[in-house]
């Protein structure tokens, strides 16, 4: 099982993580941090707050969703946007960091459409990480706290995946190489339209892709380009329970028990796909 430690340092104290044996990374003030028998590094900073990210019922549903094909429109763009970038080093895979990975979706696509890519697949749940390592096995898998500062080294990214995740927009400037690419994915206000006017899922504000956008600017990331990825997907009962059951709503049971109850039909999809660029102060 393969684990490429020039990705990470410490999140203690931010030296670089190194192996010490085949199972334990450390740095050089004595940190030291065990692979888990599946594979993966746990890199919590101190005093993490106790959070465990999606649980088993939500990556299941996730999982089922994304392999019927649902959602494949949204990670054929995702691909094409992210393979827009060159690698940093002439002759080097090119490196790419999906932080909220999931289940390992869009990273399996993006590794199918490149072979050689070297992944980082990071996440708050030790369940999301280890599917997520069954779908891309080449993979460096970690458990992180994204809103934290995270445990990667400087410019070692040439792309960051971001996929209905959270944003930690000044650590993205930091592990993107120069002229690498942030790639984040948001809902726009009438995804999954049909389900959230039953109630089933939360509000998606309005104009969010220019909120992130203002979000991302303010820490020095330029939107270099944009697309809407909508089209509808016809939903039977079973792919709207999944569709309901795999998002942030599917925290409040009542929302999972609700899905029983629905009908079918036409769900619309409507996602925006944003590129940014880190611009330096000199331009």
């Amino acid at each position: 099982m393969s684990f490429d430690s020039t990705w990470l340092r410490c999140p203690n104290c931010s030296a670089d993580l190194l192996p010490v044996d085949d199972r334990v990374y450390g740095c050089e003030h004595g940190h030291r941090f065990d692979r888990s028998k599946y594979g993966y590094l746990t890199l919590l900073p101190p005093k993490a707050p106790r959070t465990v990210g999606d649980d088993r019922e939500m990556l299941a549903a996730r999982a089922a969703l994304l392999n019927s094909g649902a959602y494949l429109p949204i990670a054929e763009e995702l691909v094409r946007t992210a393979l827009t970038v060159e690698a940093g080093d002439a002759g080097e895979a090119l490196r790419v960091a999906d932080l909220g990975c999931g289940t390992g979706y869009y990273s399996e696509r993006l590794s199918n459409a490149r072979p050689g890519t070297s992944i980082l697949l990071a996440d708050r749940s030790p369940d999301a990480v280890r599917a997520a390592l069954r779908a891309v096995p080449g993979a460096t898998g970690i458990i992180l706290d994204i809103w934290r500062p995270l445990p990667l080294r400087a410019e070692v990214a040439d792309v960051v995946l971001n996929v209905f995740a959270p944003r930690n927009p000044s650590e993205f400037v930091r592990i993107l190489r120069p002229g690498g690419r942030l790639v984040v994915v948001v809902p726009r206000a009438d995804h999954l339209r049909e389900l959230r006017e039953r109630g089933l899922l939360l509000d998606v504000p309005a104009e969010k892709a220019n909120t992130v956008t203002e979000q991302l600017a303010a820490a020095g990331l330029s939107r270099r380009s944009s697309s809407s990825v909508q089209y509808m997907l016809d939903a039977d009962r079973d792919t709207r329970a999944l569709l309901a059951g795999m998002g942030p709503a599917a925290h409040h049971t009542a929302s999972r028990s609700n899905t029983s109850a629905d009908g079918s039909g036409d769900v619309t999809i409507a996602v925006d796909v944003l590129a940014f660029e880190f611009a330096s102060p000199s331009g």
